[in-house]
């Protein structure tokens, strides 16, 4: 079982710092600027068939309970996988959600399952939203979408930039290496956080998903700053080893002089502090 820390919440929504906390996989909760965000909630171990490809989860234990969330001021969807895209996850939160973010066609899937059109968005690469003091961008990716064999791309995916007074914030969703990752930096960056999927080693994939050294290749596009890998540790996916593509993403990063935060499940990375967590955790389970 993977090294889980328990999310003292009082400490989290302390507004004097903005911080985001992994989840393990690409779930990711934030508070930027007083509000509270949560992309991609996972939180089950999924249906039955996707776990076929991918395993359990390699823990049950999360660092807050979703009964445990406080009010959720936004949450980001990327895309409708089912490993970022959870029906038991977001009937769990839906009643603390103010507002659902989500690529187009998306929202269609959260009204079939109850929620109000009132707190859906949708929205296409380009289009942004202002909540508060946050501006929530829709960016491109280089993915795909679907449930079934029969709706392949028929709802939109995408990255996230969120942008406050202070803050500047990459969530990358899924998607391949490509020229709009450096079209996303000049045009929003730089950014002082990204939060970068590596879980894919497998080259095959590599045109919807990066290969942790084109990870490292995408930083530098997007002008960040420090990056946080997600994607990974919490199921295996394509049969690789699971500890593979953040080993292979942090020698990528040390050669090109990249800042990497390693933060065990739950572990807290302050956006914009002098230090952040950088111990390998995951070599001390084996």
């Amino acid at each position: 079982m993977l090294p889980v820390d328990k999310l003292n919440l009082s400490d989290m929504l302390n507004a004097e710092t903005s911080k985001v906390v992994w989840f393990g996989h690409s779930t990711v909760f934030m508070q930027i600027e007083g509000m509270t965000i949560l992309c991609d909630p996972v939180f089950s171990n999924l249906f039955w068939l996707f776990s076929i490809f991918t395993g359990r989860r390699f823990t049950e234990q999360l660092p807050l309970a979703p009964k445990e969330f406080p009010k959720i001021d936004v949450v980001l969807l990327s895309h409708d996988h089912y490993d970022h895209f959870d029906r038991y996850s977001i009937m769990k939160i839906k009643d603390k959600v103010q507002q659902f973010c989500v690529p187009r066609g998306v929202g269609a899937r959260l009204r079939n399952w109850g929620i109000v059109d009132e707190k859906i968005t949708e929205f296409t690469y380009g289009e942004t939203l202002a909540i508060k003091a946050l501006i929530f961008a829709c960016t491109p990716s280089r993915h795909f979408s679907g449930r079934t064999l029969f709706d392949r791309n028929k709802t939109l995916w995408c990255s996230w930039v969120i942008t406050g007074k202070q803050n500047n914030v990459f969530f990358s969703g899924d998607g391949g290496y490509g020229t709009h990752l450096k079209e996303i930096g000049k045009k929003y960056g730089p950014f002082d956080l990204t939060l970068m999927e590596c879980g894919q080693g497998n080259k095959a994939f590599r045109n919807i998903h990066m290969v942790p050294e084109k990870v490292v290749q995408a930083q530098i596009d997007l002008q960040g700053k420090i990056m946080v890998p997600i994607h990974w540790g919490s199921f295996s996916q394509s049969n690789i080893d699971w500890t593979n593509q953040v080993e292979r993403l942090l020698s990528e990063a040390e050669r090109r002089e990249i800042k990497v935060a390693t933060p065990r499940i739950g572990e807290v990375v302050v956006i914009g502090a002098a230090r952040y967590p950088c111990s390998a955790w995951w070599r001390e389970l084996k």
